[in-house]
């Protein structure tokens, strides 16, 4: 079983993990990139979180000429309509192969103790697009799944486990990002309820990032999902 290198944080430190959240970063990045945020999250639950972000492989990415750099899986080209529309070809293949490493992280964190229902995938850009795929075909109960500027790239191909559901979705986008549109937020939104799924969705005044106002949802979201879970 292949485990990706991690950054790991649980918090607050002083107290019993019951639940987990694997976070995965964008394109370029690594885990490190949205660590900093944990402090910032409030979290109000009477336990502790152990927060996993791995580290994606590097590999050539072919929308920035080929060069190596840590990436989920190789983009082929974004066709951008006035930016009001988009459409990103990914490799489906690589992107599936990046789910199944997700898997083998949710598979650990149940061996150490954690169960299923208390684990949340999320991911930013690239890493929501994996954290789709990885959390709505996993075998096992999650307590949720959140999105971050990023779009459904395997809406049309995914075999959603239905054990998954009522699982709790929560999806965030800038509406001016020139990255990825808010235009595909809106789409993964759309299919997903068209799936039969419950969605949060929320909009900010940003680019391809995150802001405090995101922050303090991100961590309200969290919260409630351990907390009823």
């Amino acid at each position: 079983m292949k485990i990706l290198p991690t950054v790991e944080k649980e918090f607050p430190s002083d107290r019993d993990v019951k639940a987990s959240i694997i976070w995965l970063h964008g394109l370029g990045a690594d885990g490190n990139d949205f660590a900093p945020i944990v402090p910032q999250l409030n979290l109000t639950m009477d336990f502790g979180v152990r927060f996993i972000f791995p580290h994606a492989p590097s590999i050539p990415v072919t929308i920035n000429n080929g060069y190596v750099m840590p990436a989920w899986y190789d983009i082929k080209q974004i066709d951008v309509e006035q930016r009001t529309d988009a459409d990103i070809h990914a490799d489906v293949e690589q992107l599936r192969e990046s789910a199944m490493w997700v898997h083998n992280l949710i598979d650990r964190e149940i061996e150490r103790g954690i169960s299923s229902e208390k684990i949340i995938v999320a991911g930013f850009s690239q890493g929501g697009a994996v954290s789709f795929e990885a959390a709505l075909t996993y075998s096992k109960p999650l307590a949720g799944i959140m999105a971050l500027s990023t779009y459904f790239a395997t809406s049309n191909t995914i075999h959603i486990n239905p054990i998954h559901q009522s699982v709790p979705i929560l999806i965030c986008h800038g509406a001016l990002d020139p990255v990825v549109p808010e235009s595909l937020g809106k789409k993964s939104l759309s299919t997903l309820e068209e799936l039969g799924f419950e969605v949060g969705y929320h909009s900010y005044p940003m680019e391809h990032a995150v802001c405090p106002e995101e922050i303090e949802d991100i961590g309200s979201w969290i919260s409630k999902i351990l907390n009823d879970s």
